[in-house]
């Protein structure tokens, strides 16, 4: 279709849906090929345009001195016709192009609008770049016509396939479908489409692709059926299909023979809005398809344009109507000029008398109008960037020296420059303008295929994703009003492992996508409180993950309580020791007169109960949460008490040896050394070491309350930090030498007379001292936490009760139970 005008403007559109070739060679000439497969949408973009310059020379506001002109073809769904097509606009070999002899004037064609193929917009912009001439593509989505330095000159007004496969990546990550099949077309639009995917699917983390297939050109049924056996086999319930209208109906017939149900399509912008596809035979496979569409527009007037066209009134307002002729003969299935085969078989002659209207046809319907809006807008894109270079102030130009463009000289550069500053809003209140790569401002609308009962099929809008300067890419879904075409009408599920819950991990199955997974428990200490993690995390050093291990919990406190089965036989152990001490105390005080008493020095004898009734109350200061008073305390009321203690048995072993060698001819002086005051000044001495020992260590280095984590990992062990080791040692080295010494004292004068020797009561006591606390070094370095204490408390106490029994059993015994042997001729060994 042909408008003559000041600058004429070129169109490429699909009005035929494929071609057929009498000699296969590469040529332009007509008489080689043939179009076929009339389609009327695509004839219904063509007049879009056509009605789009129309309304803008009816415009006194834009371009108001100035006629554009249209040259319309079509590409007739073939490479080498539509490349053709578009080299007879630039070159202006047409006929139906007038050229001075000079070749003066303007350019046969200021600016393209088309194609509707990425494929074809790539060739035809590679070589029409070179001569900066514009395209503004209404279709090709290709995220590679973006490249500035191949395509200097192409623009487009509907959003690259870049933003088309991030929109799809999330509608995937809205619904949770992480596992999907992709199947693309075997051209530059379906290739670039896979290679883009898989990277930004890879790198957004929203999921895999459970397999990538391309679907092929033509007749190719072996190949198709192989296809639909992988997404037929595969787990993936989700498929995502970036082809054209060709393929889609070619593979859903292999679809419909295989019985494939079950499966989320996902459409791209060339099939959502596919009629083709929405038949009774396709809609219980193709049900509640999302889909990506082109952005929905109104035009208004489009209808009222579309329904005037009419052979006859072509014929005068364009040079050429055969597009028109061919729509009209498909519409009302006549012949202007019927040849004789034709007429035999009943045909049917057009006399242009026929009633558009009378008709139901998709020529006419403009409430979907979606590819036309962005025809619409590439057209108005065009003359508006013309308007701005025709309103140019002279010497006040964007070119050299200040220069401007003229109407008689417009070069296809000089509209490009304008091109890329275009802003203005459309009538439905879209503003069009693009970036630096050619590109429109993205904005999709999400479409769902919904089957109605009757067997009817409605497409309806139910999102929009779209990308703004402010807020940048947003999805906004109407989930109420999504159809659904299972049983359970609730979104599928399509991942291939499920999500790990809280508390548990993903493990990478090997050779598998990293959407396929094993779920492992977190192991002790760690967490996680989200689903899917790829690690779990540490709990902090005071808390434990929970059985579940999806949180923390506050480590339990362990210590040796008042109020556990041990502490409470400790306690009672220690409690009954002083218990027993106090009684013998309160037996050698009620009989602080007899000899047993009185022998061997009865004041050490009361001072040594009381000290080991100091060691058995000493105990009760290692149960308990520990404090710091009690961590200061409990070491040196347990050294001082135990040397105090063995102070008196050394005293009283030294005496005895004294003694008897005093019973000896001259051994008398040596009772002098060993008199009341020494016996005290020794202990006095002897104990006052200790008290310096315990004094230097507090200070220096105090014990202290201690959180022990290094025993159990499920606790906080509770115990008092020795502070210095080497004044814990000290400690202990200076109670083990006293009663080392001690017992060796006392079993050296085992043997000496029994009249004065108290001798081998003395060593068995010693010798039980010396064993508990033999036993309890590696004993207590052993246990672990509040056992440690424990056993510190039950060395105590054994040393205790072995020295009170050893001592004082005996001579309780005597003084109570055989009283005739507590005499002083008894003790002295003498008969009546």
């Amino acid at each position: 279709m042909h408008k003559p005008g000041d600058v004429v403007l070129g169109g490429l559109f699909e009005v035929h849906y494929t071609s057929k070739f009498t000699e296969l060679t590469f040529t332009s000439e007509p008489e080689q090929y043939s179009c076929q497969g009339f389609d009327p949408v695509g004839f219904r973009h063509a007049m879009t345009m056509a009605f789009a310059i129309d309304e803008i020379n009816n415009s006194s506001n834009l371009l108001p001195n100035v006629t554009l002109g249209y040259g319309l073809f079509d590409n007739c769904a073939t490479l080498v016709i539509g490349f053709s097509a578009a080299l007879s606009l630039a070159s202006g070999r047409d006929k139906h192009f007038t050229l001075q002899e000079n070749c003066s004037g303007t350019t046969p064609v200021l600016g393209i609008v088309g194609d509707s193929f990425s494929t074809f917009s790539i060739a035809t912009s590679d070589v029409l770049g070179l001569f900066k001439l514009p395209i503004v593509s209404y279709f090709a989505t290709c995220s590679c016509l973006s490249d500035r330095k191949r395509f200097p000159s192409f623009f487009r007004t509907i959003p690259s396939d870049a933003f088309q496969v991030r929109a799809m990546i999330q509608i995937l990550r809205h619904f949770g479908w992480t596992w999907a099949g992709l199947l693309v077309s075997d051209d530059d639009y379906g290739l670039h489409v896979a290679r883009s995917f898989q990277s930004d699917l890879a790198q957004s983390g929203g999921g895999c692709l459970a397999y990538l297939e391309i679907l092929p050109w033509g007749d190719n049924p072996s190949e198709l059926q192989r296809i639909v056996r992988v997404v037929k086999k595969s787990t993936a319930r989700v498929v995502i299909v970036f082809a054209h209208q060709i393929h889609m109906i070619q593979l859903m017939d292999e679809v419909v023979k295989q019985n494939v149900t079950g499966l989320q399509w996902m459409a791209s912008e060339a099939w959502t809005s596919a009629a083709m596809l929405q038949t009774s035979r396709f809609m219980p496979y193709l049900g509640g398809t999302l889909g990506i569409a082109i952005r929905r527009g109104e035009i208004p007037g489009l209808r009222e344009f579309l329904q005037q066209t009419h052979p006859e009134i072509h014929d005068n307002r364009s040079v050429d109507n055969s597009m028109v002729r061919q729509f009209w003969e498909y519409t009302f299935k006549c012949r202007f000029t019927p040849p004789p085969v034709w007429v035999k078989a009943g045909g049917k002659q057009c006399t242009g008398k026929e009633d558009l209207e009378s008709i139901e046809t998709e020529f006419l319907d403009v409430s979907n109008l979606r590819p036309e809006y962005n025809i619409y807008k590439a057209v108005y894109a065009l003359a508006y960037a013309l308007d701005d270079m025709l309103r140019c102030v002279p010497g006040r130009g964007p070119f050299s020296r200040n220069s401007c463009a003229t109407l008689q000289r417009l070069e296809p550069w000089q509209l490009v420059y304008y091109l890329e500053k275009v802003n203005f809003t459309t009538p439905f209140g879209d503003q069009v303008s693009f970036d630096k790569n050619g590109n429109a401002l993205p904005i999709y609308d999400i479409m769902n295929w919904k089957w109605l009962p009757d067997g009817t099929a409605e497409l309806q809008s139910v999102g929009v994703v779209k990308k703004s300067s402010f807020r940048g890419e947003e999805l906004t879904l109407y989930e109420d009003k999504i159809f659904w075409n299972f049983d359970s009408k609730q979104p599928p599920q399509s991942v291939c492992s499920k999500s790990c819950p809280p508390g548990a991990r993903r493990a990478r199955k090997r050779g598998k996508p990293v959407c396929c997974f094993d779920c492992v428990p977190c192991s002790e200490g760690k967490f996680s409180n989200k689903t899917d993690p790829m690690e779990c995390t540490s709990c902090p050093e005071d808390f434990w993950s929970s059985p579940k291990r999806d949180h923390c919990i506050p480590k339990k406190t362990e210590f040796l309580s008042y109020h556990e089965p041990l502490g409470i036989c400790l306690t009672a152990a220690s409690l009954l020791g002083t218990l027993i001490c106090a009684v013998f105390l309160g037996i050698f005080t009620y009989h602080r007169s007899t000899p047993m008493v009185r022998a061997n020095n009865a004041e050490l004898s009361f001072l040594l109960l009381v000290s080991i009734s100091l060691c058995f109350l000493c105990s009760l200061l290692f149960i308990g949460r520990p404090r710091l008073w009690t961590c200061q305390l409990r070491h040196a009321a347990f050294g001082i008490s135990f040397v105090l203690c063995v102070s008196c048995i050394l005293v009283k072993t030294m005496v005895v040896v004294a003694v008897f060698k005093a019973s000896k001819p001259g051994g008398g002086a040596t009772l002098k050394w060993f008199g009341a005051m020494q016996q005290r000044g020794t202990v006095l001495v002897l104990t006052s070491i200790q008290a310096v020992i315990c004094t230097v260590w507090i200070v220096s280095s105090s014990p202290a309350p201690h959180k022990n984590t290094q025993y159990y990992n499920d606790k906080i062990v509770y115990e008092c930090d020795v502070g210095s080791t080497i004044g814990f040692a000290i400690l202990l080295g200076y109670i083990g030498f006293l009663a080392l010494l001690s017992f060796l004292l006392a079993f050296l004068a085992r043997n000496l007379p029994d009249n004065f020797n108290e001798a081998k009561l003395i060593t068995f006591s010693m010798l039980i001292f010396c064993a508990v606390w033999v036993a309890f070094v590696p004993a207590y370095v052993n246990s672990p936490g509040k056992y440690a204490d424990a056993v510190e408390i039950f060395a105590i106490l054994a040393s205790s009760f072995g020295l009170l029994v050893a001592l004082f059993g005996p001579k309780c015994y005597i003084i109570l139970l055989r009283p005739e042997r507590n005499t002083k001729k008894a003790i002295m060994g003498r008969t009546k």
